[in-house]
Order: C-alpha cells, then structure tokens, then sequence
C-alpha cells in the first residue's frame, strides 16, 4: 500500500515466503525487532492461519537472534490491534523486545504497563 512504511521494508533481519522481520526504527530497547506479514493488512485478527504461522517461525527465529547477538534477560511480545490501543501504523505487526535487567524500576506486569495505573498489580 503507498506510504506503508512495512509495505517495501529493505533491510529485512529475516524472511519467509508471507512475512519480514526487521529491527524498529524506533526500538524500545537494544535489538527490537518487527515482525509484519508481507501482505498489507491492517489487524492481526484478518490474518490468514498460513500468515500467523509465518510470524510465528519468524517470532522464534528472531528470538534466537537476539539471545545469540543481544544477550536479553528475557522479552515482551506485543501486538496493537487499533489506535485506540496504540497503532499507528496501520499494518499489523508483532513487536519482540528484549528485556534486560534493571532497564526498568519495576517491570511487575510487563505489558499491563500499557495503562500505568493497572501495570503493578500485587
């Protein structure tokens, strides 16, 4: 689609035949990487099961990426489905972000920090 950003990604990490794997241009942390279809389509619920089988062998494959060149204590994996829950590229797509140690005060609740009022929980 013109002007998708995720339409004619060149520097792709990983690909397969239906999706690309490629680093954030605006990472969250060291080694963030984008998981998208290759087909343009908005939401992750209007992807095909062949598609969502594809970013899930890219989702492993950039996992091990990361563990072997950015040594990650652990990771987030997050998707936004509408601008109300944060797109804003409307081209579905799968965050991986490597976690370290203390890069954080307090990561209790990982992605339940979306609404920081309900991240600690305990």
């Amino acid at each position: 689609m013109k002007d998708c950003p995720f339409c004619e990604v060149k520097d792709k990490v990983f690909e397969n035949e239906l999706a690309q794997a490629f680093y954030d241009a605006y990472p969250v942390s060291e080694g963030h990487i984008l998981i998208t279809p290759k087909r343009h389509v908005a939401s992750y619920f209007e992807l095909t099961k062949s598609e969502r089988e594809a970013i899930e062998a890219l989702l492993e494959l950039s996992k091990s990426h990361l563990d072997e060149n950015f040594h990650a204590n652990a990771y987030n994996i997050g998707i936004n489905v509408g601008q109300a829950a944060g797109q804003t590229v409307f081209h579905c797509h799968v965050h991986l972000i490597p976690r370290y140690q203390g890069d954080v005060k307090n990561p209790t609740g990982g992605v339940r920090g979306v609404i920081p009022e309900k991240q600690n929980y305990r």
